[in-house]
């Protein structure tokens, strides 16, 4: 490990309860939700809710009832909402790409009344390469990556669950990337960048295969950008740092949390939850274009909240 990656390792934030993210002039500050940092941030130009790893198909320790979970995510959505343009969820979907899985998913979130953005997990193209998720999901980009904009922000979906590498990691591979690269070309370096994918882009844990093997390589592309923010899933608890101009966010799950790196043997769902502890373990995020912010704010709320 490079003395980059050690520095990079220590600047990353753990946070077990909802917290507001802002960061300003590159420095990160934190509160938690309903404290006197929420109740003053200004009115958004854009909110948009990222939900992740929702698992339909699941029926184990430490959550029989996925879709009972994802419901709760989705009512937790409907009273945080408030004037969201959009929501995404950063795959996982499903649990094993079956078609009643997805009915059933696609079903209770479209209960949130948002124009839904979803990128695969690796769950959800087990089958036949990924193609049903794809045609169910993924509208305009058949290979599970395509962007978009809304309001002046500019969204990225990408596709790193295809080709998972030896040990997890995930790959974008060399036709996305250069995708990338074009999408990216003559965009003006004010506007904000919004990156969604399942794999965390960057190395969260080597030994558990959390990383994408080519993310450096996309990330590279938006080293000129003001603002950029990075949302993922599958690691299923809250990770954040800053590199640069880039805050990294991983999600919560609304099935099942996993360990952190290196306090179990491996990844995988945390069976032992006490009592009535899931919900505060699973949960959604608000993302928020503040005005007169460079950087996105970034709040978390757990169903239990």
């Amino acid at each position: 490990m490079d003395q980059t990656r050690r520095g990079l390792l220590k600047c990353m934030t753990w946070a077990g309860t909802g917290v507001l993210w802002t960061i300003s002039g590159g420095v990160p500050r934190s509160a938690p939700l309903g404290g006197s940092a929420e109740a003053a941030a200004p009115k958004g130009e854009l909110s948009f809710i990222q939900i992740s790893d929702s698992h339909i198909g699941f029926k184990n320790a430490p959550n029989m009832d996925t879709p009972g979970t994802l419901r709760e995510a989705i009512d937790l959505v409907n009273r945080q909402k408030a004037d969201a343009g959009l929501m995404i969820h950063t795959g996982d979907v499903s649990h094993l790409s079956k078609p009643a899985q997805f009915d059933t998913a696609e079903q209770i979130i479209r209960g949130a009344g948002l124009d839904v953005h979803y990128v695969p997990g690796e769950h959800d193209v087990l089958m036949d390469e990924g193609q049903p998720f794809f045609e169910r999901f993924i509208r305009g980009g058949p290979r599970g990556w395509y962007s978009f904009d809304q309001r002046g922000v500019h969204f990225i979906g990408l596709n790193n669950v295809q080709d998972l590498k030896p040990g997890g990691f995930g790959n974008l591979g060399q036709e996305q990337l250069e995708w990338l690269e074009k999408d990216l070309a003559g965009r003006s370096a004010s506007q904000p960048i919004v990156i969604f994918a399942h794999v965390p882009l960057w190395t969260v844990s080597q030994e558990w295969g959390w990383g994408t093997d080519d993310g450096a390589q996309a990330l590279s592309y938006v080293k000129r950008f003001g603002s950029v923010t990075v949302l993922n899933g599958h690691i299923h608890q809250i990770m954040q740092k800053v590199e640069g101009n880039c805050a990294f966010h991983t999600a919560r799950s609304t099935a099942f949390p996993q360990p952190a790196p290196g306090t179990a043997a491996s990844p995988g769902p945390v069976k032992d939850v006490p009592a009535g502890r899931l919900r505060a373990m699973l949960g959604i995020t608000k993302v928020t274009r503040i005005e007169g912010q460079s950087q996105l704010a970034v709040v978390d709320t757990p169903l239990g909240a």
